[in-house]
């Protein structure tokens, strides 16, 4: 929502405005674009343009140039979004309004073409209690911060998961950097408190309104809103305190595990943010469909064909579980489609006790050729059969279709 508060300042209709209210409501520079890089540059792009950039830039290079040492300070700002993956998401999701809070919405114009942050004018009436803004919503720039998680898959065969398994995975996490032991300063140097801010990481603005003087608090632009400078960046991490480094982990996965199931191996993530702790790496398993197994939680279901003669005459067959094979009982008369129950003979819960059962489904297998001696020898055993006695279903169905269509059908 935008107030525009006019006063005899104010420019009319038609009326341009001068160079100053222009450079006030000047937009902020893409990030990308201060790196020299394109929105699909990776981790180690942005930080290579970075340091070649912050290097050329820096003000120990360049003394009494202001243009370098703003440049520098565009540089660290950018660097700082784009080299966080939660901060880069939120900026390539929103633009600027995404990563600084007082960038964007929430803005009025006011006379002369001047800028002013609404949650600071209702924070400055109200004292800062109707949410708007204020000092219940600043951040302490040094305080602890958990690391990021690293989200892996995992796939697995279906055995693998039944029984669990010990899996080796590759993982990049940002560890704090040994040259500079996380502070981001060249060895020999260390952070120093912003000039500018204090150490708060905000600074305060005075804005002259007709009826008084507006006081908001800005992110400080020298440090970013981290409320320390680094002079002399450490060559290694960027001044950043962290690098990325190539790690192999062993994972336990647990027996019984289903597909989409997620692992929580802590603190083996991102390193933290001022002595915060590590994040966590969050395994996603993926179980490969296996040709005779289905999983219903932690039952199994198997389907088993069997030949008419042992549908009929009864049987003991050969099926497989996951433990291994196993002899069923089929008995005489068995029916194509009965479900058999093996209670026990499922998977295991996943860290707790008892198992799930094993279903079996059998399918009469019918012979598709048959020589001239076995069609006869059939076609008599047929004729001595008594359909009351052996087809239920049959029977059944006949009558239905006498009482449907009359005892001539």
């Amino acid at each position: 929502m935008i107030w525009a508060i006019w006063s005899d300042a104010a420019p009319r209709k038609g009326q341009r405005l001068g160079r100053k209210s222009k450079k006030v409501m000047a937009e902020k520079r893409d990030y990308y674009e201060i790196l020299g890089v394109d929105r699909n540059a990776t981790d180690e792009q942005i930080k290579s343009e970075y340091r070649k950039r912050a290097k050329r830039y820096h003000p120990d290079l360049n003394p009494d140039n202001k243009d370098a040492e703003a440049r520098f300070k565009e540089l660290g700002e950018a660097y700082e979004v784009l080299s966080d993956k939660d901060k880069r998401a939120r900026y390539d999701q929103f633009g600027h309004a995404g990563v600084d809070p007082s960038y964007g919405a929430g803005r009025a114009a006011y006379g002369g073409g001047f800028e002013m942050d609404l949650g600071d004018l209702f924070g400055s009436f109200f004292g800062g209690g109707f949410g708007f803004g204020g000092q219940q919503r600043r951040s302490n720039p040094s305080a602890p911060r958990k690391g990021g998680d690293i989200r892996v898959s995992i796939p697995l065969s279906f055995m693998e998961a039944v029984h669990g398994v010990k899996k080796t995975i590759s993982i990049s996490p940002y560890e704090s950097c040994e040259e500079c032991k996380g502070t981001g300063a060249a060895p020999g140097t260390s952070p120093q408190t912003c000039p500018d801010c204090k150490g708060t990481g905000y600074v305060t603005v005075q804005q002259p309104m007709m009826f008084g003087t507006v006081q908001s608090s800005r992110p400080c632009a020298r440090c970013a809103g981290k409320g320390k400078t680094i002079e002399k960046p450490c060559e290694k991490c960027g001044g950043q305190g962290r690098v990325k480094q190539n790690r192999r982990i062993e994972v336990s996965i647990p027996a019984g595990i289903d597909d989409d199931q997620n692992l929580s191996i802590k603190g083996r993530g991102d390193a933290g943010i001022n002595g915060g702790p590590s994040g966590d790496v969050i395994a996603v398993i993926s179980v490969r469909p296996d040709p005779l197994f289905e999983r219903n939680r932690y039952d199994i279901y198997v389907t088993a064909p069997i030949s008419y003669a042992q549908a009929t005459l009864g049987d003991k067959v050969i099926i497989p579980s996951v433990d291994g094979k196993i002899e069923l009982a089929v008995p005489q008369g068995t029916q194509s489609g009965s479900t058999f129950r093996l209670k026990g003979k499922g998977i295991k819960y996943v860290n707790g006790r008892g198992r799930g059962d094993q279903y079996v489904k059998v399918e009469i297998e019918v012979p598709k050729k048959l020589s001239r001696e076995q069609r006869q020898t059939l076609e008599r055993f047929e004729e001595t059969l008594e359909i009351d006695k052996n087809y239920d279903k049959r029977k059944v169905f006949d009558e239905r279709i006498k009482k449907e269509f009359g005892k001539d059908a």
